[in-house]
């Protein structure tokens, strides 16, 4: 069992997109994301084609080294229109298509014949997100009676939001892994986990607010067990979103939005969130004064870090007579991903 050294789960947003684009090579390389499509909620099957491509060209274009498609949120109706529209990216592309025990035993079948026609391979998506419940062991089972031994499979254990009020995550995600991994010959196995939390106006009223990484500490807390296993097991996270924002169906059309953003930073074991302004006559100095508040920690890691951190220090020392380099609120989640990221891989190759 071998596997890639980091698996992000990413929206097909162009935040995402984007960030994933901006990585240095070397660091893209080492990475293989999990793409997960919005819901679409009401989409007609017929249009559905369209719509799956609007979000899944730009991530397709960047994912040179491979990577899996998931559509975790589609409903019943749309389970052969949305199989087959991402078969394409499956096919053509370097994607490989994701099921999962909870799925429905139509979008299973789609996902495996997919697979075998596309040759990279299944990813198997477990999610665990409160105690494991051992009936999920024999349905991934009969999930990999019918897939057969032909196919290579991936296992993507998901153990959902994982902040400080789950401290037993640790326990369940071993649990769960010590049922999951005899089960196959699995080519690779992934722990994921959502660390960052649901970013509100309230928490960032008071200044800059700081939460642990207690994903992180989950897979470490894994890692530190000995099983035979675990040396190869690698780390996924849902980079600096909560798990929640990918089960947002788009709004199109839709102005506005709060006054308020955040700047996110990713150090050895917290998440620091510091309070922007998307309008207003106070924004350009509010802003640049969050970028600072950012590069002057003593864990900055310096603006030749990556491409984040050179964001952040042209934004805390840009003038403020122009709004240029202050960003917005896609812009700020790029600059999140982009930093999360880059120190990811570099914190788990120890460079």
């Amino acid at each position: 069992m071998s596997g890639p050294l980091y698996v992000p789960v990413l929206p097909t947003k162009p935040h995402a997109a984007g960030a994933f684009r901006l990585l240095w090579p070397d660091v893209r390389a080492s990475i293989r994301p999990l793409w997960n499509l919005p819901p679409l909620p009401g989409v007609a099957p017929e249009s559905l084609g369209t719509m799956v491509g609007t979000y899944v060209d730009p991530v397709s274009a960047v994912s040179r080294y491979g990577g899996w498609i998931d559509a975790p949120f589609g409903e019943n109706a749309q389970t052969a229109a949305l199989s087959e529209a991402l078969a394409v990216y499956c096919e053509l592309g370097r994607l490989r298509p994701v099921t999962g025990p909870e799925r429905t035993v139509e979008q299973q079948a789609a996902a495996v014949e997919t697979a075998r026609r596309c040759l990279r391979g299944l990813g198997v998506r477990v999610r665990v997100t409160a105690e494991w419940d051992g009936r999920l062991g024999g349905d991934v089972r009969d999930l990999l009676d019918r897939t057969g031994p032909e196919v290579p499979l991936d296992l993507l254990l998901d153990m959902g939001a994982v902040l400080d009020d789950r401290p037993d995550a640790g326990k369940e995600a071993l649990r769960a892994l010590d049922a999951l991994v005899p089960l196959a010959v699995w080519r690779s196995a992934a722990l994921l986990g959502g660390g960052f939390p649901r970013v509100t106006a309230d928490m960032l009223e008071e200044g800059p607010c700081e939460a642990s990484r207690a994903e992180w500490s989950m897979w470490h807390e894994v890692r530190a067990t000995g099983r035979a296993y675990t040396p190869l097991l690698g780390y996924g996270d849902y980079g600096v979103q909560p798990p929640s924002a990918l089960a947002q169906a788009p709004a199109p059309g839709r102005k506005g939005g709060p006054p308020w953003g955040a700047l996110r930073y990713t150090t050895d074991s917290s998440y620091l969130l510091v309070k922007t302004l998307t309008r207003g006559p106070d924004r350009i100095a509010v802003n640049r004064a969050a970028a600072r508040r950012i590069t002057e920690l003593p864990e900055f890691r310096g603006g030749e870090a990556g491409q984040g951190e050179k964001w952040l220090s042209d934004c805390a020392h840009g003038p403020l007579t122009t709004s240029e380099g202050v960003g917005g609120p896609t812009e700020w989640l790029r600059v999140g991903d982009l930093q999360h990221m880059t120190y990811v891989v570099r914190s788990l190759s120890g460079g």
